[in-house]
């Protein structure tokens, strides 16, 4: 290993979703990345599992990406969104829409995911309010479901670390549907599983206890990434998608994750055949080049929302950074990558052998579980008796120290490389895991 470089000053950055006491006792700083590599501060190769953090879906520093970010901050560096509009936001969202499902063609912009699922929230209750239902408020969520960061995020989360802290202040007409994993049930599955599609059913149960009346919306991510990867059982969605539509509840797909090839496809919508009324995104919708998200919503929804107001705002809501100038360029130059490499067919292609991969780790020391959809993978560990978490940790750590970047939460491992991953690759990662796994205790 290279001498360590000078360490910046670790002491002002209150760093987020990190245990900051451990880090800056034993800090990993990464200080450059290109195509599937990180290079870490002290000059090693980082190879990429798990694409930054889910979002870098075709490769670190694409040069088409940069040179149209660079060429628009030297020409257009902002433009208000409000009242106002320059020409590559409404390029980018006809580029958006000609990739979500059909009739799912309006498209608000955001800057995260978090911001994406608040303002769905928000355009499903503006939704049946401007229909003449403005009793239906009520919003069902998911337990161990993960909807980012926002109060209404965290509200329709069902990730415990995530809320307790809040809970006084959470929206108070909110449910929970119980989460699908079963590890008895559903143990080393390779794809969807097939027991748990009963488990949509409960939305029933919730329907007769609140009346459909009332509710607005169901919000699911249709894989749930960072609670752990938790794979939809088969016929799942599909049985929500029908409550729902039956009912006339919303039913909104948190694809801030599954968005852009994770699955090997566009969407996870398109991938299961499921097209729910509204989609959240961010992360591959602009590479994680520029912070970027957005909201797809069925036509109709939009129609409903703009036609109720005579005149004036029809939806008071938006942000400063809608639409920015550079991330409209981000978006396009990534969205460009995506259709001339054809990269969600080629995660498709891989998919086979990426399960194939993780599945070796099957029988490895601690091991209850590997899981896997498309290019994402998820190896569930034995807790550590009265240290849960602390295997994962460890194996995160050992893994970085041979070069892979992989993610942990809980016990859980999760793999969620870049789309330009070679066969090669996908096996150094899971031999290092593995490696990893029998040095720990």
């Amino acid at each position: 290993m290279n001498a360590p470089a000078t360490l910046p000053d670790l002491s002002h950055l209150w760093m987020p979703f990190t245990a900051n006491k451990q880090f800056k006792a034993q800090p990993r700083l990464l200080a450059g990345a290109s195509g599937m590599y990180y290079t870490s501060i002290d000059g090693r190769r980082i190879l990429d599992g798990t694409a930054g953090l889910w979002c870098v879906n075709a490769g670190h520093c694409r040069e088409e990406i940069v040179q149209a970010v660079s060429r628009q901050i030297g020409n257009l560096d902002y433009a208000p969104g409000f009242q106002l509009g320059h020409p590559d936001a409404f390029d980018a969202a006809t580029a958006v829409a000609g990739v979500m499902p059909q009739g799912m063609d309006r498209i608000f912009f955001t800057n995260s995911g978090s911001e994406s699922v608040d303002t769905a929230l928000k355009i499903a209750l503006a939704y049946h309010r401007a229909r003449g239902e403005g009793q239906r408020v009520r919003l069902i969520g998911r337990e161990r479901g993960y909807h980012g960061v926002g109060f209404g995020g965290i509200s329709v989360g069902g990730i415990v670390a995530n809320r307790k802290a809040f809970s006084g202040a959470l929206l108070p007409a909110v449910d929970h549907l119980p989460h699908t994993h079963n590890l008895e049930k559903n143990a080393f599955s390779r794809g969807q599983p097939a027991w748990g599609a009963h488990l949509a059913d409960e939305l029933e149960r919730l329907i007769a206890l609140h009346d459909a009346s009332t509710i607005a919306a169901v919000i699911v991510e249709p894989m749930a990434g960072s609670a752990g990867v938790l794979i939809p059982p088969k016929g799942y969605l599909e049985r929500l998608r029908e409550i729902t539509a039956r009912h006339g509840i919303l039913l909104i797909f948190d694809e801030v994750i599954t968005g852009y090839g994770r699955l090997g496809a566009a969407t996870a919508s398109e991938f299961f055949g499921i097209t729910p009324d509204i989609i959240t995104m961010a992360k591959g919708v602009s590479n994680a080049a520029v912070p970027a998200g957005a909201v797809a919503v069925r036509r109709e929804i939009h129609d409903a929302i703009v036609g109720a107001t005579a005149s004036g705002i029809e939806f008071f809501h938006g942000y400063t950074y809608s639409g920015h100038p550079l991330a409209a360029a981000a978006i396009l130059a990534t969205l460009d990558i995506y259709r001339r490499e054809d990269l969600f067919a080629r995660a498709r292609g891989l998919s086979a052998k990426f399960e194939a991969a993780a599945h070796t780790l099957q029988g490895a020391p601690h091991v209850v579980d590997v899981r896997n959809l498309g290019l994402v993978a998820g190896i569930e560990l034995a807790p550590r008796e009265g240290a849960p978490g602390a295997r994962a940790t460890e194996v995160f750590q050992k893994c970085f120290d041979r070069g892979v970047l992989v993610r942990f939460t809980g016990d859980i491992i999760a793999v969620s490389p870049p789309l330009i991953i070679n066969e090669d690759q996908i096996g150094q990662i899971f031999e290092t895991i593995g490696q990893a796994l029998k040095e720990v205790q």
